[in-house]
């Protein structure tokens, strides 16, 4: 019995300790947090929360209940409530902070398209558990490449640029030895006839420079491959122009469009006749390609020549075609000799063109054009220069030039043939009459509305009434005569 009373007394004291402590707390929400009124919150990192946790639990397990719901609100960051039905049933729990998992709080490193390279990261766990620091092992390991050196020291690097200039280079040598080729050609060329031209003409190789002891005898340079000769004094002749055309040697593009299209080097001689040489003709016999040309291309072809049909077999010239006016000309022009030089000579001579009508190439019709171009009396030739460079069989061509000026010369015209002629060059300035009165009559009309205004100025500068008067009722009769209706005047004949 004594030993029931003091247990009896201690379970009383116990229950109504639980019983006080059961009511504050019912009666309190916030009474387990009384502990921390005057200390601050301070977040907790998980890892060292539970290290703290592990050392309350071995100082003393006599805490009990309290110390656990401490441990967990640390761990959590969050208040925890004593029932739990109504921490999970409160409109606030949204609000709340979100528990995550020490190893759920690094996945975001192991996404392989979010992030690349830091295979490395993820033993970093163990490093996080083990209390070390996250900026330590957090950090990727960064590889330098080696980058190689874009401009190195071997030539390698340079193939274009030496391209270019080895382009360069062949240009220039090109250019040097191409027109030393061309000078060659030409004073070749005239070495060998200048004992001929000499004794044809009175001045040879006059460049327009007065000199003491006359002229100078050489080639004027007009361009890198055309070089010209000026010649006169001598009779049924104005004078004569050498030229030689030659290819383009020191373009070496033009070397390479001359592969695709092969030219050759030409001499055209171009002489002025004098008025009183030669009749009224147009006459040209050339290669079959080069008279097509020269038909569309020449003004004085294409208006008075026609080509003349199986000239080849008709006058023995096999493989040119000839263009000519007057059928008696062709017969009188191409005799003996002149045949005998195309057929031994075909393949150096491209044309022979003789005209008192030439005016250069066809022009555009220009309505302003009131009078018709200029026209002379010419005789051209053009000769291809051999390809091996042996000029000397240029010289009987040469020799055919002064025959043809000579054989022009005593050639004459019959009366029917002038007559025809005359007919022809009448009808050609017909045409070109026509083709212009309009242009003529606009132009007569501007020239007499001048004079009319000159005229009446000069009237009022007078100060003249009476000539004034006089001119004005001048002028309206005229006008009135202008204005007037044109009538027919018809002549009827006596019975």
């Amino acid at each position: 019995m004594r030993l029931l009373l003091p247990l009896a007394v201690l379970a009383v004291l116990c229950l109504s300790t639980q019983l006080v402590t059961g009511q504050d707390l019912e009666d309190n929400d916030f009474a387990e947090f009384e502990d921390f009124d005057d200390d601050e919150f301070v977040m907790v990192d998980p890892h060292q929360a539970g290290q703290q946790q592990a050392q309350q639990q071995q100082q003393g397990a006599g805490d009990g209940r309290q110390a656990n719901e401490q441990g967990k609100a640390q761990s959590k960051n969050v208040p925890a409530s004593q029932d739990s039905e109504d921490f999970m049933d409160d409109d606030q729990a949204d609000d709340d902070g979100i528990v995550e998992d020490e190893d759920s709080e690094f996945e975001h490193f192991q996404d392989e398209e979010e992030f690349e390279g830091f295979a490395s990261t993820i033993g970093d766990h163990d490093d996080l558990r083990q209390g070390e620091p996250v900026g330590k092992h957090a950090e990727p390991k960064l590889t330098i490449p080696k980058v190689p050196i874009h401009f190195r020291t071997h030539w390698d690097s340079y193939w274009m640029e030496m391209l270019m200039l080895a382009g360069l280079m062949a240009y220039f040598a090109n250019y040097l030895v191409g027109n030393k080729k061309n000078s060659a050609i030409a004073n070749q060329w005239l070495s060998m006839h200048r004992t001929l031209l000499e004794d044809n003409f009175a001045l040879v190789g006059d460049d327009g420079k007065k000199e003491t002891e006359g002229s100078t005898f050489s080639f004027n340079k007009e361009s890198e491959s055309v070089y010209t000769l000026w010649c006169s004094g001598r009779t049924c002749c104005e004078g004569m122009l050498v030229e030689l055309k030659m290819i383009k040697r020191q373009d070496l593009v033009s070397l390479i469009a001359g592969i695709m299209k092969p030219v050759q080097d030409q001499l055209h001689i171009k002489v002025d006749l004098s008025a009183d040489s030669m009749d009224n003709f147009v006459f040209c016999v050339a290669s079959r390609k080069q008279a097509t040309k020269m038909f569309k291309e020449l003004n004085d072809l294409n208006k008075f020549c026609c080509l003349v049909s199986k000239a080849e077999d008709k006058y023995n010239i096999p493989g040119f075609a000839l263009l000519s006016e007057i059928a008696e000309v062709s017969a009188s022009i191409l005799d003996g000799r002149l045949v005998a030089a195309l057929n031994k000579y075909s393949h150096l001579i491209d044309y022979i063109h003789l005209s008192d009508q030439y005016s250069g190439p066809i022009q555009q019709e220009d309505p302003s054009q009131l009078k018709r171009p200029e026209v002379r009396r010419i005789l051209h030739c053009g000769f291809n220069v051999p390809v091996k460079g042996d000029l000397e069989e240029m010289k009987p061509l040469l020799i055919l030039v002064f025959y043809l000026m000579d054989r022009v010369r005593r050639f004459k015209l019959s009366k029917e043939a002038k007559t025809k002629s005359d007919k022809n060059r009448a009808a050609v300035e017909e045409e070109f009459m026509k083709s212009t009165h309009q242009a003529r009559a606009e132009a007569a009309a501007l020239r007499r509305e001048e004079k009319r205004k000159a005229e009446k100025e000069k009237i009022l500068a007078e100060e003249d009434p009476e000539k004034q008067r006089r001119w004005e009722k001048k002028e309206q009769k005229r006008q009135l005569k202008k204005q007037a209706p044109k009538m027919k005047q018809l002549s009827i004949k006596a019975l």
